[in-house]
């Protein structure tokens, strides 16, 4: 881990994903603040902490005031484990019957929403006399997974009165987090099961980020934070938007390998889908493409920063590399540093702006930014 000071960056790339801790570590306190002391906080680390890396981050995410972290699946909570993170651990999403063992041997709790999960968890128990750890997952619109309405109470009784089961938490997911009226709905829904089931001494959670944020009342007893804890909003009312501070937490870099000077007319990278209008256009070129998760329908409609200044994205963006024209920026020189993603001086090009022109969401564009790139860390 890296310092105060600006990191000098090594890896074996002349490109890298860079995460700040500090960022981390102040977004995690500004979600706090929306929570009553009581409230629990659990940060969703999934998908490889949304690209971020999760046996790297967590130290400074449990560190800050979280609780409990949720991954999507055993192999995600067991990697936490082995890397020494002894937190409570949820999976959040379905995991198979036969993951159930492997999920209670690294204490590793278990989102459960069917007879069949409660027969295997009792299974596991007899093989290993070792209680799993639940959550019941109800579905109360979000229509994915979840135990519907229907059953819900039934199934709730049943968990929560079996000998061999632990039941540490009953949730749902908000579907639409962003409507009001659709996540009343669904709140309704989630109350009238818990009403009805008698359900006590365990977590009750509903919230999500977007969730957290808008509605008090479904903070129950504890609140998921995921894509705000790496400083990026879900779609929220403006005015809500404009009550929260976050700080996004990912930037992407790539040393320059090669300039050259262009006459004008000259057709830049596959298909010459961009050809210089001027002559001394000088154009720089990074180890960045596709192959690491920067998409090429991106070509031609991105900028880049260096010397705190933007620079153009020219052509099509290839497997590995990326071109950029910088004729108009004094004093570049090959392995100076363009910024695709965050701050160069006062300009700053955030993570939203990719997605807006993907037609996609924040979410997306840094899980895509995994595949190959080092990631250096920061504070």
């Amino acid at each position: 881990m890296i310092g105060h000071r600006k990191p000098f960056v090594q890896t074996r790339r002349d490109a890298w994903v860079e995460i700040n801790l500090s960022s981390i570590e102040q977004n995690v306190k500004n979600i706090r603040k929306q929570l009553n002391s009581n409230v629990k906080l659990l940060a969703v680390v999934k998908a490889d902490a949304y690209g971020h890396g999760s046996t790297m981050t967590a130290p400074t995410i449990l560190a800050s005031g979280v609780d409990m972290l949720g991954v999507a699946s055993v192999d995600e909570g067991i990697q936490l484990r082995e890397a020494g993170i002894n937190s409570p651990i949820l999976v959040l999403g379905t995991a198979p019957n036969w993951s159930f063992a492997s999920a209670v041997e690294y204490d590793i709790d278990l989102s459960i929403y069917s007879f069949d999960h409660l027969k295997e968890c009792i299974n596991v128990y007899k093989r290993i006399n070792k209680k799993p750890n639940v959550h019941i997952k109800l579905n109360t619109g979000m229509n994915r997974i979840g135990i519907n309405q229907k059953d819900s109470i039934d199934f709730i009784k049943e968990v929560t009165s079996c000998e061999y089961v632990q039941t540490n938490g009953v949730f749902t997911h908000l579907a639409c987090a962003e409507n009001t009226v659709a996540s009343n709905v669904q709140n309704d829904k989630f109350k009238n099961i818990l009403n009805e089931s008698k359900v006590n001494n365990c977590l009750i959670h509903a919230a999500n980020t977007a969730g957290l944020f808008s509605y008090k009342e479904m903070h129950y007893d504890m609140a998921r934070a995921g894509i705000g804890i790496y400083g990026l909003m879900p779609d929220l009312a403006t005015e809500v938007q404009n009550n929260i501070q976050l700080k996004q937490v990912m930037s992407l870099k790539g040393r320059i390998v090669n300039i050259q000077i262009l006459d004008r007319g000259q057709g830049i990278s596959y298909g010459f889908s961009y050809v210089t209008s001027f002559s001394n256009t000088k154009i720089a070129t990074i180890p960045i493409g596709y192959a690491d998760g920067v998409s090429r329908s991106l070509s031609n409609k991105i900028y880049g920063l260096i010397n705190g200044k933007k620079v153009r994205q020219v052509g099509n963006i290839t497997m590995d590399q990326m071109m950029f024209d910088i004729t108009d920026i004094d004093n570049v020189n090959v392995g100076d540093v363009i910024t695709l993603i965050g701050e160069d001086g006062d300009e700053f090009i955030s993570i939203d702006s990719w997605a807006n022109k993907l037609d996609t969401i924040n979410y997306e564009v840094t899980c895509r930014l995994r595949v190959r790139l080092p990631r250096v860390y920061t504070r």
